[in-house]
């Protein structure tokens, strides 16, 4: 009986953690079966996989070799200790992906003794989402985009910099409004960087000359095969989410299928990705709409706005609510949880403001 209770609950953690992936190899199988059509999957699309793969791997080395807590640990100190930690999971998440920067930077800031840790928590993933927009690898969804479409780095920066330097500049002032008491923090033992930490800065770089057309995507073998050999731990990244976008790429072809139409109007893709952003992440709307419309700048600033907002607007979300609401030291999910929904609307509306007066003013809306 205590088997059979101990498989349930395993089940259930599994359903739990991996819905995107259920989710979306469900409705890859059931679209499939009703359009009698199995996807076929473009040079791109499988580029895109690969791409993320090294990514993975890359920044899950620095994770594993200290390098990101030392740079983490430094801020630590002196005074606007707030601030600082904002700023830092910003700009971090840029290069390491917004997902990577949270699980460096909640952890380290609920290990201080300092006041208000849920609300810096909160800043925290907005701040993340909002950093990792400016760059095609900050996260999933500007990878793909990126690829997808073709766009020159350069044009992709400047299309979403307003969004992005806004939320800077707002997120900042919010953390300069908190004045947490001066409390020492918790000892601990620092971590040393291994030699191997330094070889993924290299990979690292490595794979963002790849995403700029530098390199050959086929370059991407060099970390592969060198975590291979070398460090095999670095291997044990997140392949739901990698076949998650692999089944929602097959998804997104069959609803093409099925609605055949082309979405044309900016405002209608912006709304549209942002609010399907809220229901099932900013990542799969993505991956869905990019096949309904050829207007890129809409669509990136949609699922970037779609990242605010509800718990489900980006994997972002859910890693930073997580590791707040499961760590010994906090309590009151209930009121976090508010907190965390109104500041994140908060953001939503805010960053939907700014699109259509960006459009307006531009002339381009």
């Amino acid at each position: 009986m205590e088997n059979l209770i101990k498989v349930q609950r395993t089940f259930i953690d599994f359903i739990l953690k991996e819905w995107l992936l259920i989710l979306s190899g469900i409705g890859l199988a059931l679209t499939s079966v009703y359009t009698r059509h199995f996807p076929v999957y473009s040079t791109q699309e499988l580029q895109v996989l690969f791409i993320l793969f090294a990514l993975f791997i890359a920044v899950n080395g620095l994770q594993q070799g200290g390098f990101i807590l030392k740079i983490a640990r430094s801020i630590e100190r002196g005074k606007a200790m707030p601030l600082k930690l904002v700023v830092m999971t910003y700009f971090l998440s840029m290069l390491v992906t917004n997902d990577a920067a949270l699980l460096v930077m909640v952890p380290l800031t609920l290990s201080l003794n300092i006041d208000h840790k849920d609300i810096l928590v909160v800043l925290e993933a907005l701040s993340a989402n909002a950093g990792s927009a400016l760059t095609p690898v900050g996260n999933p969804q500007n990878l793909y985009v990126y690829w997808f479409y073709g766009v020159h780095p350069i044009t992709f920066i400047k299309t979403i910099s307003l969004f992005s330097v806004a939320f800077l500049i707002i997120l900042s002032a919010a953390s300069l409004l908190l004045k947490p008491r001066n409390g020492s923090q918790r000892a601990e033992r620092p971590q040393a960087v291994s030699k191997k930490a330094y070889v993924y800065g290299v990979l690292l770089l490595t794979v963002l000359l790849t995403v700029l057309h530098v390199l050959p995507v086929q370059t991407g073998f060099v970390i592969i095969i060198f975590a291979l050999l070398f460090d095999r731990k670095a291997l044990r990244i997140d392949y739901a989410l990698l076949f998650s976008f692999f089944f929602f790429f097959g998804l997104a072809e069959n609803m093409k299928v099925l609605l055949t139409s082309e979405i044309s109007h900016s405002g209608h893709i912006f709304l549209f990705s942002a609010l399907a952003s809220q229901v099932m992440s900013n990542v799969p709307a993505t991956l869905l709409f990019a096949k309904f419309t050829s207007n890129w700048e809409a669509l990136l600033w949609g699922v970037n706005a779609g990242g605010f907002g509800s718990l489900f607007g980006s994997l972002a979300n859910l890693i930073a609510y997580k590791l707040y609401v499961t760590h010994e030291s906090t309590d009151n999910s209930a009121l976090f949880t508010a907190k965390f929904l109104l500041m994140g609307y908060a953001a939503f509306f805010v960053s939907m403001g700014l699109y259509f007066f960006m459009y307006r003013t531009s002339g381009l809306f």
